[in-house]
């Protein structure tokens, strides 16, 4: 029987971000965005999987998996980690994912991350939104801000989770923290209510639908700071993902509401660094300015990326390019490296050889 709190101990030692366990395959570790095998443990065996979901799942959970046969859930190992468990079923078989959550946020400066996040937290309105490809970060990120938040402001925090992944201790603020399926039976539930719960700020796990940007755009509208996740790539396909999730007779007035409540999009790639020693986030940071809200009334979102460049200095704006060429310039990222992140290839490979002459 594998001791698999022992193999999450191994894991944390290895600085991992995930946990696999398949049956008929020993364990793999996810390191740095890389899959490795844990080829001297044995095979993962059902019986071992059935016990792990013993102990992890309570009653309830257990009904509900067998019934849905998927499952998400946080939970907190006393003296270990904290994790988000992902159960699913292959071929008649369980499979078990675990994602390894830090206990405590770590600081914006600690994650590499730019200091104007921290002026972004301190918005009083607004929507701010955290975008990427899944594994890069996004809810590290929200969770790094939130505790900004928490530290330095009276504040009341209201967040929706699916599943609670970082717990926040009350520290200048009170934190209040709900789990779909646990705490409310779904986020258009929750969030129907959630403006009634005297809130300052309200994090909603991931902005999925129609019903969820609805309610979000609304909070912001109503004077609330709204955090939120998107799956998109950088600051301009945001913009037009959240206009698109509208019918068409709606997106005039979209178009409107977001150039009036959009404070920041923050949009991030994670990147190998050049020792090898793990990897660095690579951020581009969309500031709603005046001139870029013009832009979104106007339906001319093709200029927003160089009015990002001229706003470095005033703004703390950045393009993806820029970050990475920072990266490159500080001897963090290989060119190689950055211009296979990049947005534009061509383009990036020219101001690459700029930066080289």
């Amino acid at each position: 029987m594998i001791d698999f709190k022992k193999i999450l101990a191994h894991a944390i030692r290895e600085n991992a971000s995930d946990l696999h366990l398949k049956v008929g395959s020993s364990p793999l570790l996810r390191r740095d965005g890389i899959l490795s095998r844990l080829a001297e443990l044995p095979a993962v065996k059902k019986e071992d999987c059935e016990a792990i979901l013993n102990e992890v799942l309570t009653g309830p959970e257990k009904k509900k998996f067998a019934t849905d046969q998927e499952l998400d859930k946080g939970l907190e190992l006393p003296g270990l980690c904290r994790l988000r468990v992902n159960l699913s079923i292959e071929q008649s078989q369980p499979r078990i994912i675990f994602r390894l959550i830090p206990s405590s946020p770590l600081s914006i400066k600690q994650l590499n991350l730019p200091a104007v996040l921290e002026k972004i937290a301190q918005s009083p309105r607004g929507l701010v939104l955290v975008t990427g490809e899944t594994g890069v970060g996004k809810t590290t990120t929200l969770a790094t801000m939130i505790d900004y938040i928490n530290t330095n402001f009276a504040k009341h925090i209201i967040s929706i989770e699916d599943p609670i992944e970082f717990l926040h201790q009350d520290k200048k603020s009170i934190v209040t923290q709900r789990e779909i399926g646990t705490d409310t039976k779904s986020f258009a539930s929750s969030l129907r209510y959630i403006l009634r719960q005297d809130p300052d700020v309200i994090l909603i796990g991931e902005m999925r639908d129609l019903d969820t940007a609805k309610v979000a755009i609304s909070a912001a509208e109503t004077g609330h700071l709204v955090l939120s996740t998107l799956h998109t790539n950088n600051g301009v396909e945001t913009i037009n993902r959240i206009i698109d999730i509208f019918s068409p007779n709606q997106q005039p007035q979209v178009r409107k509401q977001l150039a009036a409540i959009l404070v920041a999009v923050i949009c991030q790639r994670l990147l190998l660094k050049k020792d090898g020693s793990g990897r660095i986030p690579a951020v581009e940071v969309l500031i709603s300015t005046a001139l870029i809200k013009e832009k979104i009334l106007k339906s001319q979102l093709p200029d927003i990326p160089k009015l990002m460049e001229e706003g470095k200095t005033v703004y703390g704006m950045q393009t993806f390019d820029m970050a990475l060429l920072e990266l490159v310039k500080g001897g963090q990222v290989s060119e190689e490296v950055a211009l296979a992140a990049s947005t534009s290839p061509t383009d990036f490979s020219i101001k690459l050889k700029g930066f080289a002459d």
